[in-house]
């Protein structure tokens, strides 16, 4: 059987072979089928290499104990704190909830819709959203490529949490999630070279894209268990309260609220996820670039929400700055949530009055 280097595993490959731990303990056994959740586990184990069938790979075996200078990297340190989120029910019914969107979106239009088995499986996601927050939660993402099923996924857990922030009556929570799964289901039908194209859309190309939300709208038309408001965010979640927007240049309360909610959540995601030609951004400055360009185009009250309650984080959590700089975050002023006071080796970082550096990531 082919051995494979871990970074080239591809999700359904079978083991074929016990994986082991540097220190000698089973980590997977033989017969298991490769996750998306398990690329990060076997990383986190600094495993390199293991037996698949099923895929192409070296015929080279690799040294039982990987040299640590050669193969650790910071990300890959293995901490309680990292395998808990890994291996969390969170992970794994978001992992459940990625599967599925992949084959909905594989197949839509060609078949009769799944929604009662999506529905199965996003209560099954919303019932682990206790553990979810918008600034940490960080899906293994080994294929930049299914950058849109990721963010369906990350979309409807955000959609449900906004939806609950805001006050709405609770039967629309799992509604307004189903809005942010399904809003981007109609860029299935638009051209890979036109979504993942790294430089500016020609004319054409721009007109192009902007039928995905036409084309979202008639596949869930007709599809039953959900309401008008989940088929109206994919047509709506593109327009803007001034009537800028497209496809139809509605305004203000002419759209529907679960547009509103799901148009934050789509613009958040869409910056802070790695694609294929461009690397995530700072979920601190996605979240004042959204402020800064709300005015008149999305829902000031759903914004100011989002922005508040996401950062929403204990004294202590501990941060790493835009410089390199590691810290521990010491005050928030609600008043300026995404700039709070952060203690670093030699002193306190006010982040208010220092414009130019901001918080990269969350680290613990």
């Amino acid at each position: 059987m082919p051995i494979v280097s871990v970074t080239e595993i591809k999700p359904g490959a079978r083991i074929t072979r016990d994986v082991t731990t540097p220190l000698g303990g089973k980590l997977f056994a033989k017969g298991k089928v490769v996750l998306p959740r398990d690329m990060e586990i076997l990383q986190a184990f600094l495993i390199q290499q293991i037996e698949v069938e099923g895929q192409e790979g070296n015929t080279k075996e690799s040294p039982a104990v990987p040299d640590a200078k050669k193969s650790a990297k910071p990300q890959h340190t293995i901490t309680e704190e990292r395998l808990k989120r890994v291996l969390s029910p969170l992970h794994h019914e978001y992992d459940r909830m990625l599967n599925m969107v992949r084959r909905t979106f594989a197949s839509a239009g060609s078949g009769p819709f799944p929604i009662l088995e999506l529905r199965g499986q996003l209560e099954a996601l919303v019932a682990q959203l206790k553990d979810y927050h918008v600034l940490t939660f960080m899906p293994a993402m080994p294929d930049r490529r299914e950058y849109q099923h990721h963010k369906a996924v990350l979309c409807a857990m955000t959609a449900y949490k906004l939806s609950q922030w805001i006050g709405l009556p609770q039967k629309d929570w799992m509604q307004a999630a189903f809005a942010g799964l399904l809003h981007d289901i109609g860029n299935t039908r638009v051209d890979d070279s036109i979504l993942n194209k790294p430089k500016p859309l020609s004319g054409d190309e721009a007109e192009e894209m902007r039928q995905h939300t036409k084309y979202g709208y008639q596949l869930l038309r007709s599809v039953t268990a959900i309401n008008d408001g989940v088929k109206l965010a994919a047509l709506q979640h593109h327009e803007k309260l001034d009537a800028s927007g497209y496809p139809l240049r509605l305004g203000g309360s002419q759209i529907h609220i679960y547009a509103k909610i799901v148009a934050v959540a789509d613009i958040f995601h869409a910056m802070t996820l790695e694609r294929a030609y461009r690397k995530a951004d700072s979920p601190y400055r996605v979240l004042e670039q959204i402020q800064a360009e709300s005015f008149g185009k999305l829902d000031p009250a759903i914004v100011r929400t989002f922005i508040q309650r996401s950062t929403e984080l204990y004294n202590g959590t501990r941060v790493r700055l835009s410089d390199g700089r590691q810290g521990t975050i010491i005050y928030i002023d609600r008043n300026d949530p995404t700039r709070p006071m952060v203690q670093v080796e030699g002193g306190v970082v006010n982040l208010t009055g220092e414009r130019h550096l901001y918080i990269e990531e969350i680290t613990g």
